[in-house]
């Protein structure tokens, strides 16, 4: 069995129950792209734009999302904004019924 990815308990008053988190066996990993800032060209290893053939400084590359019609660009600050913490601790806001899973 694979190593769980968190583990910790869900508390309900005096009541501790131990959980532990398990990765699924689909991967939902977002995989992103170099490309030049300001023109959403996509960049190779050796920083060199596909389009122009020129080789594009490491400050003018940024990261984007192809979505199939176009590229969402995303900022080095952006990732770090929604990167998951290390909490430990999850709230619950609610339950549901299994047929409703």
């Amino acid at each position: 069995m694979a190593p769980p990815v968190w583990s910790g308990a869900l508390t309900f008053g005096l009541v501790s129950v131990p959980v532990q988190l398990f990765t699924t066996t689909e991967s939902h990993t977002i995989h992103f792209h170099q490309l030049q800032r300001g023109t959403s060209d996509r960049v190779r290893n050796r920083r060199v734009n596909e389009r122009t053939g020129e080789e594009v400084p490491l400050d003018e590359i940024v990261k984007g999302f192809d979505t199939g019609e176009e590229y969402v660009l995303v900022e080095p600050g952006e990732l770090e904004d929604i990167a998951p913490g290390r909490s430990q601790s999850l709230e619950i806001s609610g339950f549901v019924e299994l047929d409703e899973v």
